[in-house]
């Protein structure tokens, strides 16, 4: 499961076209839409045409969504912590358990377990706030191009390929990546840097439920974390099995989803077959927004063929 790197077929289209299915604002809503079976019980599926295994971010805004469903309706999400147990298999759908842990004056906690097979693929557990007065402070955005200075990921895939890889274009998120493509490091190891800023957003306008704009960045943001370990060593995903292990987010105030957000990522270590990452995502304005971090498989499958370089 995890963050989806299992890479389908690649399909050449040109840059904005795409027959694959689930790839409007209205089909990820739509994914996004829980079926409520009991009080605490709550059923999803997955895309067709999506990757291989349940893409991680999907099933983590799908069990925020599920616990955000047993709510008082004062209450806001402050953080979240995950583990990815097992892979996620697309084509059944998945059980969301919410088991309603705390309802204090202040905080709300909510523990979710995602199911299927009969076994446990996901937990999380979410904390919800009731908004109060505090201090205030924050770091300062990083500079960088705004996102309309910036060409597409798209564009840039089909650039260098003549083609868009499926992994993609499946979705509706828009993604405007500032330094190089793992591709592009993989070439030019010059290029290697710790440090991955990508500009994105949800392609559409969306309603005003602050809750669904904190699920759709919860789907977004197991994008490209990883993928900012694999710039530090000049690999791409190929020779590479990956897997999101675990992920923690921090919400510090409200952001829509629909505008521009800088996703500030970076990679202090990695090791044991492990990669650590963590991303800071701001508003054009420059506002903190979101925190985030993330623990995953990088087992490097290509040694015996590459002499173990």
């Amino acid at each position: 499961m995890g963050d989806g790197q299992s890479r389908p077929t690649d399909t050449a289209e040109p840059p904005g076209q795409s027959d694959q299915p689930g790839q409007s604002v209205a089909g990820l809503l739509e994914i996004l839409d829980l079926e409520r079976i009991e009080d605490n019980i709550f059923r999803g599926r997955s895309p067709d045409g999506g990757p291989q295994r349940v893409f991680g971010g999907q099933v983590a805004g799908q069990a925020l969504v599920a616990a955000g469903r047993t709510l008082p309706a004062d209450r806001r999400v402050h953080s979240l912590h995950a583990y990815f147990i097992r892979p996620g298999d697309p084509a059944v759908p998945i059980v969301y358990d919410v088991d309603r842990v705390r309802d204090g004056r202040s905080f709300t906690t909510r523990r979710v377990t995602a199911i299927q097979h009969g076994k446990a693929i996901f937990t999380l557990s979410a904390s919800f706030h009731a908004d109060e007065p505090g201090l205030e402070h924050r770091v300062a955005m990083p500079d960088a191009p705004g996102p309309e200075e910036l060409p597409t990921m798209r564009e840039r895939l089909y650039s260098a390929f003549g083609r868009v890889p499926r992994f993609a274009s499946w979705h509706p998120i828009e993604m405007r990546p500032v330094g190089p493509l793992s591709f592009e490091v993989e070439r030019d190891p010059g290029l290697s840097t710790t440090d991955n800023l990508v500009w994105l957003r949800v392609g559409g306008s969306l309603p005003d439920d602050p809750m669904l704009h904190v699920c759709l960045m919860t789907y977004a943001s197991d994008m490209t974390l990883l993928d900012t370990v694999l710039l530090r060593h000049g690999r791409t995903f190929s020779g590479i099995s990956m897997a999101s292990l675990d992920h923690a987010m921090w919400f510090h105030r409200p952001f829509r989803a629909d505008e521009w957000l800088l996703y500030a990522q970076e990679t202090p270590t990695a090791g044991g077959a492990r990669g650590l990452a963590r991303g800071l995502v701001f508003t054009r304005e420059g506002d903190l927004v979101c925190s985030v971090v993330q623990e995953g498989l990088l087992r490097v499958v290509d040694t015996e063929e590459s002499g173990g370089s």
